[in-house]
């Protein structure tokens, strides 16, 4: 990092909101990064400490390829980036669960077995082709995916796919069109990142931050503030 701050990738939306509320709480500064904000990058020299605020499936690659040192993202989203970084802590805040689900009458008439509802067509739709195919590699099950990018519920209603593999929270999507949750895959929490060689080259500078993050994200108060 040729940055004389520590850069900290965040993600857009709900769960950098969230991200907010743990970084002020862990004693850094967020002043002005209001969620209705549009600015891109925020700098703190005075703290050693710069933020920058990107889509959340983009976060791994900003880590990853060394635009940013650490970042904020969703096991979900990291696990279907693939990116070659590591994973510190688990913040625990933006729960979801990755499933595999069903039409019901499709499910019942399989006898609620997922190798008698895949004996036929086996297409599943997905958001998430890396994770869906993990899933049914370790099943050993030989599917199809096809990946969409939203309103995966509606894809067995109109016969493109047998399954789905998607996120949910309280399932209550998949309840209004009429899908069981027919398989459980992992549950996804925010976790923080680091790019592995600035990890390397800057630990005493990252350990601050890292400890005041994990200290806040379990319920204290971290004051650590990197300089």
């Amino acid at each position: 990092m040729v940055n004389t701050m520590l850069t900290l990738a965040l993600p857009k939306g709900k769960l950098g909101d969230d991200a907010l509320q743990l970084l002020a709480k862990a004693g850094f500064p967020v002043e002005g990064m209001a969620a209705e904000s549009r600015q891109l990058v925020f700098s703190f020299p005075a703290e050693g400490m710069r933020y920058i605020i990107c889509r959340p499936t983009d976060v791994p690659t900003y880590v990853e390829h060394g635009a940013a040192d650490l970042g904020i993202v969703g096991k979900d989203t990291l696990a279907e980036a693939g990116a070659d970084v590591f994973e510190l802590v688990d913040l625990g805040f933006g729960y979801c669960r990755f499933v595999v689900a069903a039409p019901r009458y499709r499910w019942e008439e399989a006898g609620r077995s997922l190798e008698t509802l895949l004996a036929g067509s086996r297409r599943v739709a997905t958001k998430f082709p890396r994770v869906a195919a993990a899933f049914f590699q370790e099943k050993g099950l030989p599917v199809e995916i096809i990946k969409l990018h939203g309103n995966i519920e509606l894809a067995p209603l109109v016969g493109l796919a047998d399954l789905i593999v998607d996120i949910v929270s309280t399932g209550r999507t998949l309840k209004e069109n009429d899908l069981v949750e027919v398989a459980a895959i992992f549950p996804s929490t925010a976790r923080l990142i680091a790019n592995r060689v600035s990890y390397r080259i800057n630990y005493q500078r990252l350990r601050p931050v890292i400890e005041a993050l994990k200290a806040a994200a379990q319920g204290g108060a971290g004051i650590a503030i990197c300089t």
